[in-house]
């Protein structure tokens, strides 16, 4: 069996998923994704999730505890860790008027992920790698991966409505994730912690 480690951007497979306007998909057991990614002849070993802690707005103010109650759920997965990096809101001033607005930006997600995939790579951790984002900043990071460990692979998986070139040419191989896969790989509605206490499905996402 080939073992096989997910590296997950989190904030990009979520803006995929909306701009498809798949919300009632986000309650999304990314592991058991994976899972229903991979062949017969491969294992999952361990899955890494990066994302970034988002704050509410008066616009939206369930927005935070819509993403704590889905990062608690992905907590109860076994062989499994979140990294987190930071979500800032970086100034945007219009040319014409002068107007400024804070456009949200997340921070550390593609060094976190870089980081592991390096060092889990040195560390013999797989066979195959599995990265499911289209941040082309990663380009590096994989054609690295394969120089460095020809015997490695390194394998994209686009979430929908998400693509980058520069990975299509660096990468092992690669493919879009599709719906079907993404509606057979959902948490159930209740989803119970080991304390006991059951997190639900958020209203928005049904």
């Amino acid at each position: 069996m080939k073992r096989v480690v997910a590296y997950i951007d989190g904030f990009n497979l979520y803006f995929g998923l909306k701009s498809k306007g798949w919300k009632r998909y986000f309650w999304l057991d990314v592991q058991k994704l994976v899972r229903n990614l991979l062949k017969d002849d491969q294992e999952l070993v361990f899955t890494k999730y990066f994302t970034s802690m988002v704050s509410s707005t008066p616009q939206n103010p369930e927005k935070h505890k819509r993403q704590s109650d889905f990062l608690e759920a992905l907590g109860t997965l076994g062989d499994f860790k979140i990294y987190f990096g930071q979500y800032q809101l970086r100034p945007q001033k219009c040319g014409r008027c002068g107007f400024v607005q804070y456009i949200p930006t997340e921070k550390m997600t593609d060094v976190n992920i870089a980081t592991q995939l390096m060092t889990d790579a040195y560390e013999n951790i797989y066979d195959m790698a599995m990265l499911v984002s289209a941040d082309s900043d990663l380009t590096g990071p994989v054609e690295a991966v394969r120089t460095l460990f020809p015997a490695k692979r390194v394998v994209v998986a686009f979430p929908p409505d998400r693509v980058s070139k520069q990975l299509k040419l660096v990468a092992s191989a690669y493919f879009t994730i599709g719906r079907d896969t993404i509606a057979h790989s959902q948490f159930p509605d209740e989803v119970r912690k080991p304390d006991g206490f059951i997190l639900r499905r958020p209203l928005k996402w049904r």
